[in-house]
């Protein structure tokens, strides 16, 4: 390899990446977005459940139950209505999520050492909002008969279990999120811009001249990567940022955990980009194939579903998707503090996805002269 000529067609490429008029607003308008928008948009938190209360009960224990899960910020009561028929519509119209019925002498029942049942039935078409809602809704009403039972000067059974909820003590979502919303905007950066790249170069020719050069196809192609490299590196720094200063949330371990994986999985977008652009004759083509690569990554990645969620088989598939190792540092490092040597295994897995594609890409990169 040719350092001097390298040199050369690097200046060439930072200057035509400069010259264009939407890969510059790309790299330095894509982060900000994603990192500011995406984690308040994209969230699995369940809150404002609709709760229609069927009342047949009407006493003050009843009232102060249908209060307080006003009051909480994740019940929003719609309603109270005389009959099951009523409630139900809210239902049908998508103005509740869940119903619970109060049955008639419920106060008195459960003063009396009984314990009545109540009536919840929750909408299905959303399946997390019902059945987290039912859950919201179950836990509000048995809290206020326990406080109520309390002033009442009656005896109380044994208290739940308290429970502490690990490196994510508030348990919000977008801890969850920040972490890997990360590897989205590498995706873009290192692997579909520099495919748009070289697959444009096929088709307005230029690079017809450049292979009756004496250009080597080593220095070609690193001239070609290198720049989104560097700017994949800015990005994620600018990710931290974003995350630290906007949400407040800073990595627990070594962020030079999180710059080598950024690094491995930067070797590996771009090795299946360049390998992508030899396959393609044009850029429609190039672009529906690296779409297909970022749907399957995105949905098997564990980014936004859970791999453990997941079938037995689709779990199995995931061992060859590279996204998932670098989700799985990012949000060990960020939330857990843990460090290579936790994560040597995809560290290692990066490594070698790393190595075979950039091997792929370079032998099927032909240069004809």
């Amino acid at each position: 390899m040719n350092a001097n000529i390298l040199k050369i067609l690097l200046k060439k490429e930072v200057a035509l990446i400069r010259r264009n008029s939407i890969i510059p607003r790309l790299i330095v308008g894509m982060p900000i977005l994603v990192m500011l928008i995406v984690p308040l948009v994209t969230t699995l938190d369940v809150k404002n459940v609709g709760v229609a209360v069927v009342d047949n009960d009407r006493t003050e224990l009843s009232w102060r139950m249908v209060t307080d899960m006003d009051a909480s910020e994740y019940l929003s009561v719609t309603g109270c209505y005389f009959s099951y028929n009523a409630a139900f519509r809210q239902i049908e119209k998508g103005k509740a999520d869940v119903i619970v019925t109060i049955p008639q002498d419920f106060q008195k029942d459960l003063e009396g050492g009984g314990k009545p049942e109540l009536n919840l039935k929750a909408n299905g078409v959303n399946a997390t909002k019902g059945t987290l809602g039912a859950q919201y809704v179950t836990r509000s009403m048995a809290n206020t008969a326990t406080r109520w039972l309390a002033e009442q000067g009656i005896s109380l059974p044994l208290s739940e279990p308290a429970s502490v909820n690990l490196y994510n003590p508030t348990l919000d979502f977008r801890n969850y999120m920040i972490p890997a919303l990360m590897v989205v905007l590498l995706i873009i950066i290192c692997g579909f811009l520099p495919t748009l790249n070289l697959v444009s170069e096929k088709e307005t020719g230029t690079i017809e001249a450049m292979n009756v050069t004496p250009v080597g196809r080593l220095e070609f192609v690193l001239s070609k990567l290198i720049p989104y490299w560097v700017v994949g590196i800015l990005v994620v720094t600018v990710g931290i940022l974003i995350g630290w200063l906007v949400y407040g949330l800073v990595p627990e371990g070594r962020v030079a955990c999180i710059y080598l994986a950024a690094i491995l999985f930067s070797l590996v977008m771009s090795g299946l980009g360049v390998f992508i652009a030899n396959l393609s004759s044009t850029v429609l083509q190039s672009i529906f194939m690296t779409f297909a690569f970022i749907i399957v990554f995105q949905l098997m990645s564990g980014l936004f579903t859970p791999i453990a969620s997941m079938p037995q088989w689709a779990q199995c598939i995931t061992y060859a998707i590279p996204p998932r190792y670098f989700i799985e540092i990012m949000r060990s490092v960020y939330l857990k503090g843990a460090t290579m040597t936790d994560l040597w295994e995809q560290y290692a897995a990066l490594s070698g996805f790393a190595i075979l594609l950039c091997m792929v890409a370079a032998l099927t990169y032909r240069k004809r002269v």
